[in-house]
């Protein structure tokens, strides 16, 4: 590529170089993707780490302080970008965080709502959402039923 841009141009040079540096990002792309499926192991571990900090959330009651998990706090305590942390989760699970987490949500709250004696806007506030409509569109988003639906089927 150096020496394309110091020698005269000509018709094709543009094509040459633009050429070359697909081929560049190209390489960079193998080699990103190829981490993945090299690194089990570690991604494995990371994938467990992500675990324990989700766990760690919900267990403490965070949501009433600090609202839901982001991509991005998860990530922050992982050490990694959110991107990678994503693109890790896609190559594990097919899932990115986000839908991790908000599986996670779903989950964690079907466990209070057929266990527990929380309002349905009580266990929303406990997850951590600003607004219990949010909770119930993400609920029934996620299991079609809303959460007071799913409630009555344990009565």
């Amino acid at each position: 590529m150096a020496l394309e841009l110091d020698s005269a141009i000509d018709i094709f040079s543009q094509e040459v170089m633009v050429s070359q540096l697909e081929l560049l990002l190209s390489y960079s792309k193998r080699f990103y993707n190829r981490q993945f499926i090299t690194r089990k192991t570690a991604s494995n571990d990371l994938l467990n780490r992500a675990e324990g900090v989700l766990n760690d959330y919900f267990n403490d009651a965070k949501g009433l302080v600090d609202g839901l998990p982001s991509v991005r706090q998860v990530a922050e305590q992982l050490n990694v970008t959110p991107h990678y942390l994503s693109d890790m989760f896609r190559s594990l699970t097919g899932q990115n965080t986000q839908q991790h987490i908000h599986n996670r949500l779903i989950e964690k709250s079907k466990e209070m709502l057929s266990t527990g004696n929380l309002s349905i806007a009580e266990v929303a506030y406990q997850l951590g959402f600003e607004h219990p409509q949010s909770f119930n569109k993400l609920f029934k988003r996620k299991t079609k039923l809303s959460p007071l639906e799913f409630r009555q089927s344990f009565n």
